[in-house]
């Protein structure tokens, strides 16, 4: 598969901007009203977003051309850090349904488990997403259950499917 994750570029602050302006971008399940585009620059400049609470990297087609982002938060509880991250994934509409969700969220569940003491990566999506459940199991992700009316989007609250992966299943 064509693809690579790579920290956001300055270059890459107007495609980002999209999701903030332009409901197709953000799809019908990312879709929660008009945000400020320039809190991607604002948040660029700050840490590059590479923070220590949450992250997001660039999804980039061989070519370069962006396609989307992913990301993640620490959830732990308790003691520690850096133990349980939530993974989220946007992708612009003309890079959908051609297996580049699944490969980016495979890239990062990598790095994750190569680049942090994470023992757990979950990751939430609306019951009615079937390509992004079909996207998780592909990456190794197991569904754990739902959650219900958790989610407010296009004036009414959603259910949550919850996916987990574990460092080690056993």
């Amino acid at each position: 598969m064509d693809v690579h994750l790579r920290p956001i570029q300055e270059g890459d602050l107007d495609a980002l901007a999209r999701f903030s302006l332009d409901p197709e971008a953000g799809s019908e399940f990312e879709w929660v009203g008009f945000k400020d585009p320039k809190a991607w620059r604002k948040r660029w400049e700050e840490d590059g977003w590479l923070g220590t609470e949450q992250s997001e990297l660039v999804v980039a087609r061989a070519d370069g051309t962006f396609a989307g982002v992913v990301s993640w938060k620490d959830r732990t509880l308790g003691n520690g850090k850096a133990l349980v991250f939530e993974m989220g994934i946007m992708l612009l509409p003309e890079h959908r349904g051609q297996g580049v969700g699944t490969e980016a969220q495979r890239l990062l569940v990598e790095y994750l488990f190569a680049n942090t003491p994470a023992h757990r990566l979950e990751a939430f999506t609306e019951v009615t997403n079937h390509a992004e459940q079909r996207a998780l199991e592909k990456a190794g992700f197991e569904r754990e259950g739902v959650m219900r009316g958790v989610f407010f989007r296009g004036g009414r609250w959603r259910d949550s499917a919850i996916y987990a992966l574990l460092r080690d299943p056993s």
